[in-house]
């Protein structure tokens, strides 16, 4: 045990993070030969099983519950403290830099930030995962991603502004009782799609509950992404933030109109762990993305 490879802990911690041995091998850029060797060590060395196979991949055994915050911690000491010591270079790096966004994140922000990130690190990868707003803290905390990017507050990340946003009304440009300006009764009147509250957008709806109205929903879908595909040529109406109706109305076929009642603006930031500060590369990543989308607005 005096002797243990740092790079079993780091086989280990990639293999619970990744909860698949082929995922673990591609973070970890080997073969998935070389996962399962070093999974056999670690069984060996700590005489458990450590994780056991099942349909969706691999899970880990009570032991390896408790090895994990531990390993993870100390990798991340070490880590951050090699890349402290050294200069970083985005020009000559490889990493790969891991960043949650939701699907709003991904229509209005990814080309901003992969356009930046390909001009000052075209070596770098990069891998996207979809933002599960009720694990964003122990993702970050886990450094299962480096950062991510959404509307709520993360418990024990810190965060950086990014934009300001509004909330407006999506409709079919041949919407044939809606003009140029909505009214409140025709809001009201008409029928809606409404995107799941679990997206973390619910405003608008607080709003209406506030002033004791409630609109017609007749199709609620999870994710914004559809509403190009669904709104045109209906008499759908549906509400989403300015920046993203704006561009879908480049796609044709429908046009934003603002709500006709206040619903309250919000801030969209980029939240990271404080762990992450003492790595040149995860702070140098964090100012691309600020700056990929501050200036890209």
């Amino acid at each position: 045990m005096s002797h243990i490879d740092l790079n079993l802990i780091r086989t280990f911690v990639t293999l619970y993070e990744a909860r698949s041995v082929t995922l673990a091998a591609e973070r970890l850029f080997v073969t998935q030969p070389s996962v399962s060797y070093g999974l056999a060590r670690l069984r060996e060395l700590f005489d458990d099983a450590l994780f056991s196979r099942t349909r969706d991949g691999i899970r880990p055994t009570h032991l390896a519950d408790e090895l994990y915050l531990n390993l993870r911690d100390a990798l991340t000491r070490i880590d951050d403290s090699v890349q402290g010591s050294r200069r970083f270079d985005p020009a000559s790096t490889e990493r790969r830099f891991r960043i949650a966004l939701s699907d709003l994140g991904e229509m209005g922000f990814l080309n901003l930030i992969l356009a930046r990130l390909n001009r000052q690190a075209p070596e770098a990868e990069v891998e996207v995962l979809p933002l599960q707003m009720d694990q964003a803290g122990e993702w970050l905390a886990s450094g299962k991603v480096d950062a991510l990017i959404c509307r709520q507050q993360v418990p024990g990340a810190r965060s950086q502004k990014l934009i300001r946003e509004r909330y407006v009304c999506l409709l079919s440009d041949r919407h044939p009782r809606i003009g140029d300006v909505l009214s409140l009764e025709q809001f009201l009147a008409e029928r809606h799609i409404s995107v799941t509250r679990n997206t973390g957008h619910g405003s608008v709806e607080d709003a209406l509950k506030q002033m004791q109205r409630q609109r017609r929903i007749s199709l609620q879908v999870p994710h914004f992404s559809v509403l190009p595909k669904v709104l045109p040529g209906t008499e759908l109406l549906a509400v989403l933030p300015a920046q993203i109706a704006r561009l879908f109305t480049l796609e044709g076929g429908l046009r934003q109109l603002e709500l006709p009642f206040p619903v309250a603006e919000f801030e969209v930031s980029l939240h990271w762990h404080p762990n992450s500060e003492r790595s040149a590369a995860l702070r140098w990543f964090r100012q691309t993305v600020a700056e990929a989308i501050i200036q890209g607005q």
